[in-house]
């Protein structure tokens, strides 16, 4: 038996209110990068459903940036910390480790010839470092500014300078090598956000919190004139030139991105890209004939130029860890739910992605369960609800439940709910409460059988219960010993097995009807808590997810054997595995990715 990925259907950028996010573009044109926890996602910028994952970083990643090359990318993180790495190899080997400075690194510019790099932020004893990117030895101080550097850059062209704008309201330069402060420039009266160079280098750009755009002479720093008066009416957290450095855009918290004509400083078009919270504009990139801005939602939206009412693309999905996954019942579209409470549906084959629309749980969602043309969720507002699949919106059904849910199942047959909270097993018929069940343990997870047993997994007594349901009662059958909190359960296709997971680190398997022990043989090759299982179609396999990273794969006829897909989520429990068919496991994490894994059998 063996493995490979198939794909990855990556996380969105990490946002954060009132806070710039930067993207980093490949110089060849290709790709795109940007952070979410510890992981660099490399994004192909024509197709983005084809994504990398850089998980080498021992926490958050703040940015990345391409080197003018092509062949490195740098990336900063959270504890001061520079790793730059290869982008030729699948491997993404090390070739330097660098520690500038203590604290958080906001932003990383390469100067032009590949050899030197300046990296700013919230460092405890400075702001910025210039040093050689082959041997970390330093090229001048960075100094002159009283706050944390948002943003820095790097002139393109001789005489080499530097610019950061700093939460002190200012702009300092910088000439070299070595580089020596030279002045600060204060017409910004907030935050300046962001500082970038045009691509000739003869001009540069600032934008600030109070919603303004300068530009500068890129030799001698002198202000030549402002964008717009003022360029937005909230802060604006993002500016970068056309290639030609004719044009500039601009990303606000005003909810707009624009587009301005340098040599007049007019406005050229306006994208208004919505009215929510969500709809801020954090971040923008102009990469060839590509110009995306990322909202706080997290959504990258590809900017139309020739129609600003529309963007060409907006791709979704989640940025907060993925707690449950359901698929449609003809297998080609997997449905992804998050801490957040929402809830995306991709197709299984292509990677494309929609969010779900309208009033959702608002927070957790614990489980959730296709059927037909509808999908049902329970979250942690009390609540069980439905989705329509094919208008991709909730419905107004919404059925209250008396405590949290935990986990759901469905009875296709008798058209019947079950839903396990946290302290009754309710059941929902026709919209409806038709029963339920007080239990004295807490319940993790259920799973129904077509012959009418319902087995619920329990936390707080290490057993799995299983119930007779007769017409819309239950009715207890029987209770299976674990030795850990029982994390998930799962009857087969076939209805030959029940299989289930606890926190003691065992798969166990059980014959049904009879719940013994198949094969006289507990699985234990997890390092830690298992959390969720998961069956193959034909009722061979059984895929285990763990709290350790890794996927173990099971065989019912071959009992002894087993597969492991190490770090699968690296740094990320993994929170829930479905199959799409006999060779392919889904499986998604608190890294917030969903990856797609090819299984060949025994």
């Amino acid at each position: 038996m063996s493995y490979s990925p198939k794909s990855i259907f990556a996380t969105l950028p990490k946002t954060q209110r009132g806070q710039p996010l930067v993207l980093g573009g490949d110089p060849k044109g290709k790709t795109f990068l940007y952070t979410n926890g510890n992981s660099v996602i490399i994004r192909n910028i024509e197709n983005p459903a084809i994504s990398d994952i850089y998980t080498e970083h021992s926490c958050a990643v703040n940015v990345a940036k391409y080197s003018p090359s092509g062949f490195y990318i740098a990336s900063g993180d959270q504890s001061g910390k520079v790793r730059i790495w290869d982008t030729v190899n699948k491997e993404h080997i090390l070739k330097n480790e660098f520690h500038p400075f203590g604290g958080p690194i906001k932003d990383i510019a390469w100067s032009p010839d590949n050899q030197r790099m300046v990296v700013v932020g919230e460092g405890r004893e400075r702001f910025g470092h210039v040093f050689m990117s082959e041997t970390g030895t330093s090229v001048g101080e960075i100094s002159g500014q009283s706050k944390q550097i948002n943003s820095c850059d790097f002139r393109p062209c001789r005489p080499f300078r530097v610019i950061t704008g700093s939460e002190d309201n200012t702009i300092a330069v910088f000439e070299g090598p070595p580089f020596k402060f030279k002045m600060t420039k204060q017409e910004h009266s907030r935050f300046v956000q962001a500082v970038r160079y045009s691509p000739s280098g003869n001009l540069f750009a600032s934008a600030g919190f109070e919603g303004k755009v300068y530009i500068y002479d890129g030799t001698s720093s002198d202000l030549i004139g402002e964008v717009g008066s003022p360029a937005h009416s909230g802060g604006v957290y993002g500016v970068v030139w056309s290639p030609d450095g004719k044009q500039l855009l601009t990303a606000s918290g005003d909810k707009t991105a624009k587009l301005w004509d340098v040599e007049t400083r007019q406005m050229v078009s306006e994208f208004v890209m919505g009215s929510s919270v969500d709809d801020q504009q954090v971040s923008c990139l102009w990469q060839g004939p590509h110009i995306l801005t990322v909202s706080l939602s997290g959504f990258i939206n590809y900017l139309d130029i020739n129609n600003p009412e529309k963007p060409i693309r907006i791709v979704k999905g989640h940025n907060k860890p993925i707690t449950v996954m359901t698929l449609s019942e003809d297998r080609s579209t997997i449905f992804t739910g998050s801490h957040d409470g929402f809830v995306t549906s991709w197709n299984a084959s292509t990677g494309e992605n929609n969010r779900v629309e309208g009033k959702g749980h608002g927070n957790q969602i614990n489980g959730m369960k296709a059927l037909e043309n509808t999908l049902y969720t329970c979250g942690i507002d009390d609540s069980l609800k439905q989705i329509d699949i094919e208008g991709n919106t909730y419905k107004p059904q919404d059925v209250k439940l008396a405590s949290q849910p935990r986990g759901m199942d469905i009875l296709k047959e008798q058209n019947i709910i079950i839903t396990a909270s946290v302290n009754e097993i309710t059941i929902v018929q026709d919209n409806r409460k038709v029963n339920s069940l007080k239990v004295d343990y807490e319940p993790s997870s259920v799973s129904c059988s077509p012959r009418g047993h319902v087995a619920v997994g329990g936390t707080g007594d290490s057993k799995v219960h299983v119930y007779q349901i007769n017409g819309t009662s239950l009715t207890p059958l029987k209770e299976l010993d674990h030795r850990g909190a029982v994390t998930d359960v799962s009857y087969s296709p076939d209805d030959e097995y029940l299989v289930a997971c606890d926190s003691n680190r065992k798969v166990i398997l059980y014959k049904v009807p009879e719940y013994e022990l198949a094969n006289n043989k507990e699985w234990g090759f997890h390092n830690a808590r298992v959390n969720a299982v998961a069956w193959s179609p034909d009722s061979q396999l059984v895929a285990s997810g763990s709290l350790d990273t890794s996927i173990i794969i099971w065989s019912v006829a071959n009992p002894a054997k087993h597969m492991t897909v190490k770090n699968a989520h690296p740094q990320s429990q993994i929170t829930k595995l479905s199959w799409l068919d006999n060779e392919t496991v889904v499986s998604v994490g608190q890294d917030c990715n969903t990856k797609l894994w090819n299984i060949t059998s025994f």
